[in-house]
């Protein structure tokens, strides 16, 4: 697979799995156990198959204004694009923006309101604003610390600081610090259980305390993929989503079985399949024709997906 058709797959390996997961979207499991959604479909609140939600809205905004910036990473130009996202209807599939979160929300009234004395003040930092609000658009960031080539002190610096415009927590920055570590090994050409191996023995301590690593021990200290499914969360809490999403990352063997398993698992299933499908779009390419096909503005996605790809190469 060449450079850039690994960063293509990535991305909108991401904005498909969206898409696949928007119509089970807040969905029991137990609905799909014995009938798995296996292809793009619509539903009511959406109107038609191929939409995506708040997860790719954000990703677009967070490449765009680093398009716009030339390569430079600026928080303001993130977060004013996150406004327009919201207020002006930007960077949406329908017209229509929906999805965003109690967190994100907040923390955007905070930055448009200017109740800050810094712009990575904006974030919710309390225990209960541990959503995956940040991870769901923290991909841009691992490939422009891939492709920037930055040491980890770096790549831990500006993980937190994109975080940190609406979620800053330790616990959301170190679940968004090991999915960018994910996505470098994977860049690198690691074989996945390789990668995961790697981010297990990562040295975690070098920038979080115990009590905020804890919360990420099954999924660092011991195998999460030797779990059995009923044991996975596919909730919003960041935790959770993180567990979730690699485990049906390690447990399956092409991109489609990835997505599939990701958005059966309901509940949270657009962040979900959203984040399995940055990973193993990256890993497996693969991607099938006629969910590409399905996309929304799909001709609008691939232009910013290679306008991203020359601004930080």
């Amino acid at each position: 697979m060449s450079d850039f058709n690994k960063f293509k797959n990535g991305i909108l390996g991401f904005i498909i799995g969206d898409a696949l997961g928007v119509p089970l979207e807040f969905k029991k499991r137990e609905i799909f156990k014995n009938n798995k959604v296996t292809d793009m479909i619509s539903n009511n609140r959406i109107g038609k198959k191929g939409v995506w939600s708040d997860d790719s809205s954000m990703v677009i905004a967070t490449m765009k204004a680093i398009i716009d910036n030339k390569g430079k990473i600026d928080y303001e130009s993130i977060m004013n694009n996150f406004i327009l996202w919201i207020s002006n209807k930007d960077f949406i599939a329908i017209d229509k923006a929906f999805g965003i979160g109690r967190t994100t929300f907040l923390a955007l009234g905070r930055y448009y309101n200017k109740r800050y004395e810094k712009i990575t003040d904006c974030g919710m930092n309390g225990f209960n604003y541990n959503g995956n609000g940040s991870l769901m658009r923290i991909l841009p960031i691992a490939y422009y610390s891939y492709y920037k080539n930055l040491n980890d002190d770096e790549i831990y610096d500006l993980v937190k600081d994109v975080s940190s415009l609406t979620h800053s927590h330790k616990i959301s920055i170190l679940g968004c610090f090991i999915y960018t570590l994910l996505v470098i090994e994977l860049l690198s050409n690691k074989e996945k259980e390789t990668a995961y191996n790697n981010i297990r023995k990562y040295n975690y301590e070098n920038y979080f305390n115990l009590d905020d690593i804890k919360y990420y021990d099954r999924l660092l200290k011991n195998d999460i993929s030797k779990l059995d499914v009923d044991d996975i969360s596919s909730m919003g809490f960041i935790v959770d989503t993180l567990e979730a999403v690699i485990w049906c990352f390690i447990n399956n063997n092409s991109y489609d079985k990835c997505v599939i398993e990701a958005i059966n698992l309901g509940n949270d299933s657009d962040t979900i399949g959203a984040l399995v499908g940055g990973l193993s779009g990256i890993y497996y390419g693969n991607l099938t024709n006629k969910w590409i096909d399905s996309i929304v503005k799909k001709d609008y996605l691939l232009t910013i997906i290679n306008d991203y790809y020359n601004t930080i190469k």
